[in-house]
C-alpha cells in the first residue's frame, strides 16, 4: 500500500470518528430538559403562545445546524479529497464555470429563505393577532423608571415607582406587580409616557417596545400559575436596570380580590412627559408616588 493511500485511509477514519462523536453529542445534550426548550427561560406551558414561540425557536436552530454540519463536511471532504499530494506538479485543471452547481447555489439558499420566511409569518401572524373581546384589558404605561398599570374593565390601577437597587443580592420587595388571571385572555396595551420603553416578560418569551404617542400589544393568555419577572429591555436612561417589575398569574378569584385592593380610576395621558405641569418643572409622575 502506497503512503498516499494510507494517508488517504488515515484521513478518512478521523473524518468518521469525528462525525460519529458530534452525532453522539447531539443526541445526548437532546436529551434534556433545556435543550427540548432551546435554553430559552421558563418552560413552554407559560402562556398559549410559549409552546409555539419555543417550537419555532428550537426548529429554526435544528435546521441552521443540520446546514451547518453539511457544510463543514463538505469543506472537510474539500480539503482531504483535493488537497494538494506530494508528487503533484503544476496547477490543477481550471474550471472557468459550473452550471450545475451555480443553479445549486442559487436554488437551495433561496428555498431555505422562503421556508424560514414562511414558518416564521406563519407564526408571528398568530402571535400577533388581536383577540377580538378579551377577558382583561390593561393599558401599561412605562415611564422613567417604573410602571402604572390601569385596568381598563375593572376601572382600577395600580402605580409604580423605581426599585432603587441597593447592591445587596436579591431584588427589593416593593416591585409594582402586574395581576393576571390564569386560563383568561388577556390583551396589553402599551404605552410610553415619557423616552421608549420595552415590556418584557422572559417567561412569556414575548418582548414589544413602547413608544411615546403609539400604542402596541401584546395578546395572550396565561395557561400558568406563578410569579415571573419583567423588565424594561431598552436603554431608556439612567435608572433603566432599576425599571423592574413582577408579574403575579392567579386564580380568577384571587384577582378579583386584588382588584378591590387597587385605587379607583385610570392614570392617563395627564401624566405623560409633554403633559407634566409648567408652573413646576421638576414635577415627575414617576416619583410621586
Amino acid at each position: 500500500m502506497s503512503s498516499q493511500d494510507r494517508t488517504g485511509g488515515k484521513s478518512a477514519r478521523i473524518a468518521k470518528i469525528s462525525s460519529i462523536s458530534l452525532a453522539g453529542a447531539l443526541l445526548l445534550s437532546g436529551c434534556s430538559t433545556e435543550a427540548q426548550n432551546g435554553w430559552l427561560p421558563g418552560d413552554r406551558n407559560t402562556t398559549n403562545h410559549t409552546g409555539l414561540i419555543t417550537d419555532l425557536w428550537v426548529n429554526s436552530w435544528i435546521a441552521a445546524l443540520v446546514v451547518g454540519v453539511i457544510t463543514w463536511g463538505l469543506i472537510i471532504w474539500c480539503m482531504v479529497a483535493y488537497r494538494r499530494r506530494r508528487n503533484d506538479t503544476g496547477y490543477p485543471r481550471q474550471l472557468s464555470y459550473n452550471l450545475p452547481l451555480e443553479i445549486f447555489y442559487l436554488t437551495i439558499p433561496l428555498f431555505m429563505v422562503l421556508v424560514f420566511f414562511y414558518f416564521t409569518q406563519r407564526d408571528q401572524g398568530i402571535i400577533d393577532t388581536r383577540v377580538e373581546d378579551p377577558d382583561v384589558i390593561i393599558d401599561v404605561r412605562g415611564k422613567q423608571w417604573s410602571w402604572d398599570f390601569n385596568y381598563v374593565k375593572q376601572d382600577k390601577y395600580s402605580t409604580g415607582v423605581q426599585a432603587e437597587l441597593t447592591g445587596e443580592p436579591g431584588i427589593p420587595d416593593k416591585l409594582p406587580t402586574l395581576y393576571l388571571p390564569v386560563n383568561k385572555s388577556v390583551e396589553l396595551q402599551l404605552r410610553a409616557r415619557d423616552v421608549q420603553h420595552s415590556f418584557w416578560v422572559p417567561a412569556f418569551l414575548q418582548k414589544r417596545d413602547l413608544y411615546p404617542g403609539r400604542v402596541n400589544y401584546i395578546n395572550l393568555t396565561p395557561t400558568q400559575e406563578g410569579t415571573f419577572d419583567g423588565k424594561c429591555a431598552e436603554l431608556c436612561g439612567q435608572y433603566h436596570s432599576e425599571m423592574l417589575f413582577n408579574v403575579a398569574v392567579v386564580s380568577q378569584e384571587e384577582f378579583d380580590a386584588r382588584m378591590e385592593t387597587l385605587e379607583d380610576g385610570q392614570l392617563g395621558d395627564e401624566y405623560d412627559r409633554d403633559s407634566y405641569p409648567d408652573t413646576d418643572p421638576d414635577f415627575d409622575p414617576a416619583r410621586s408616588s
